[in-house]
């Protein structure tokens, strides 16, 4: 055999189909018609969930397998914090009966030395359950918006705690939603009872997500760690829920009133869930006005300048058939 045969083309015997550079580039050609015309008009959609759908058992079964491999450890790791769980909300369980069993002795005396001092009876809070909806874009102001509103018994100034504490107050009330204020609102303030002193004072909100117990003097009975509750003095929230902590005092010799910051006790970052209270005002007995008693002074206010001329004129308008004319007089007489 001549060395002439030795050539890069392949004999004429081993020749099949089309060269390798021609089946390039009709497949390329073919995948780039069928890319657009996907894209386009969509028609190869029907053929891909044809074989997603035939699949699906296949991948259904592999992927089976693999959860039950990887779900082993967590499902015996999963049963066993389960089972400790258990065990501590029955001990919690536990203590929580035995203090609710204290708490209705407790209230059952408190009823009973309020009846002998003749008291009214202690405020039944009502509550409403609400969800925290969203919070307001205002970067300026600290808001949360719940799906309760006038429609379900929502009013004006309600408060509105969690389980940790106070979170704020409803400042807006629409028909399905309302507007809570909370109390790191800048314009926020709370009349607050120092646990420890028993001194009364007001918290305000303050930048930062903090608030400060303001207009203290500087020789004030405040420490770091004292419990601050609300007073139920200013007619709008009940008396001993929880508000704040005390966390930092400052004390200036120059200025008349120290810095005092709080840390809040119910925190409003990642809550989902909050009860709104009715204002214990509206459970007080209303005031009797001063405007009812202005005809019944007008009546008694002397007519002239004489002492015995108002004792005159109101004994004679009490009893004005008590005597003869001459009595008038006589009564002012004696007055005098």
């Amino acid at each position: 055999m001549s060395l002439a045969t030795l050539d890069k083309s392949p004999p004429p015997f081993f020749r099949q189909g089309p060269t390798a550079l021609t089946k390039l580039v009709f497949f390329s050609v073919l995948a780039l018609f069928l890319m657009v015309a996907d894209t386009r008009f969509q028609f190869i959609v029907p053929l891909r969930s044809g074989l997603n759908t035939l699949i699906w058992p296949m991948q259904q079964a592999m992927a089976g397998a693999l959860r039950l491999w990887e779900g082993g450890g967590d499902y015996v790791t999963g049963l066993t914090a389960a089972l400790a769980a258990r065990d501590g909300a029955r001990e919690r369980a536990a203590r929580l009966s035995e203090r609710a069993m204290r708490t209705d002795e407790l209230a059952k005396e408190n009823a009973h030395l309020r009846a002998l001092l003749e008291l009214r009876p202690a405020l039944s809070v009502k509550s409403l359950a609400a969800e925290v909806m969203y919070e307001a874009r205002d970067p300026y102001s600290r808001k949360l918006f719940i799906d309760r509103g006038t429609t379900h018994g929502v009013v004006l100034g309600a408060p509105v705690i969690q389980e940790q504490g106070v979170v704020g107050q409803v400042t807006r009330a629409y028909l399905f939603t309302s507007e809570v204020t909370l109390l790191t609102d800048p314009h926020a303030a709370i009349p607050v009872l120092n646990a420890r002193t028993q001194q009364r004072s007001a918290a305000f909100g303050a930048a930062g997500g903090v608030l400060e117990l303001r207009f203290m003097a500087a020789n004030a009975d405040v420490q770091p760690g004292d419990l601050l509750s609300t007073s139920g003095v200013d007619g709008i929230y009940p008396p001993g829920l929880p508000v704040a902590k005390v966390v930092q005092v400052e004390r200036r010799g120059e200025a008349g009133f120290a810095r005092i910051n709080l840390q809040v006790a119910a925190s409003a970052d990642g809550l989902r869930h909050v009860l709104v209270l009715e204002p214990t005002g509206l459970q007080l007995p209303k005031r009797e006005e001063p405007a009812a008693q202005e005809p019944a002074r007008k009546q008694k206010k002397p007519s002239g300048n004489r002492p015995g001329a108002a004792s005159a004129g109101t004994t004679a308008a009490a009893a004005p058939a008590a005597g003869p004319a001459g009595s008038a007089p006589y009564t002012a007489g004696a007055a005098r």
